[in-house]
């Protein structure tokens, strides 16, 4: 194999360890806004992961309707006005449209 395919093949593969890494703690910060409505910082205290990757974990989730704002109010670390979201289907809002079936 000639040194320009092994450079290829490296480039391919290289963010594959990167992406599990990624998609851990996804799945942990889903957990942690499951257990617990919480703030963005409060799971990042509480996980250690990146504030700034939570948050585009929580705006892709809104997207797709897996996780609300349940509360607006001061955050227990900062104690500036945040908004508490969760995960748990529990707690989301009951939908106003009329069920077709």
């Amino acid at each position: 194999m000639n040194t320009e395919s092994k450079q290829s093949l490296k480039k391919s593969f290289a963010g594959q360890g990167q992406d599990k890494k990624f998609v851990a703690q996804m799945d942990e910060v889903f957990r942690a806004f499951k257990n617990q409505p919480s703030t963005m910082l409060m799971v990042s205290v509480k996980t250690g992961i990146l504030r700034a990757n939570i948050c585009r974990y929580v705006a892709k989730w809104k997207k797709q309707g897996r996780i609300v704002e349940v509360k607006n109010e001061l955050c227990r670390i900062s104690k500036f006005p945040a908004r508490y979201y969760s995960t748990d289907k529990k707690l989301f809002p009951i939908s106003k449209q009329t069920k077709l079936f």
